[in-house]
């Protein structure tokens, strides 16, 4: 059965290179896992997101996309950098997933900021929140500057590097997964 891969925009608003750059990760992904992907974006929920104080209070779409986070063989997670960490939505989202919901699920890290300052977020910030959940997080996280991606010239050939490196690492775990669901289990 081909993986099904979600990919998680932490964005607020639109256009965002944090989108461009979840759908060019989650698109390399399905295509080394001959799987099938989505990628969904917290600007399109963030007003129902936001008012709700647990995941049974989603409805509508919010409900879907957390529905389908969790259904997910593996997922890519990213957020534009505010302030040195993710945006606020990003992190309500998972406050509103179970803590054993995501016990070894296969994740690729990503965040866009506005310089390579920022570029410690991931082990900083996004490596602590998914450790805490027990994800099975691939060695390479990607962060990307407005340098590294557009729209209109693609992804610099290092973050293009950096992609295809995370692809084949996901590949890896999801396969790995496959294999020991047991070892997964919790009590």
């Amino acid at each position: 059965m081909s993986p099904n891969i979600i990919g998680i925009s932490g964005n607020t608003a639109r256009p965002s290179r944090t989108r461009f750059l979840v759908e060019v990760i989650t698109a390399e992904a399905a295509r080394v896992t001959e799987g099938r992907s989505a990628v969904f974006d917290l600007a399109e929920i963030k007003v129902d997101l936001a008012s709700a104080q647990s995941s049974h209070e989603l409805k509508g779409a919010a409900a879907s996309i957390v529905d389908a986070l969790l259904s997910a063989d593996a997922l890519v997670v990213a957020s534009p950098v505010y302030k040195a960490s993710y945006t606020g939505i990003f992190k309500h989202l998972f406050d509103l997933i179970d803590p054993k919901a995501l016990i070894g699920k296969p994740l690729v890290l990503a965040a866009t900021g506005g310089s390579e300052r920022h570029a410690l977020v991931l082990e900083h910030q996004f490596q602590p929140l998914f450790s805490f959940f027990g994800a099975a997080i691939v060695p390479t996280s990607i962060y990307a500057t407005e340098n590294d991606l557009s729209a209109a010239t693609g992804l610099s050939p290092a973050l293009r590097q950096r992609v295809d490196r995370a692809g084949l690492q996901l590949r890896q775990l999801i396969a790995e997964r496959r294999r020991t669901p047991a070892f997964l289990e919790v009590a």
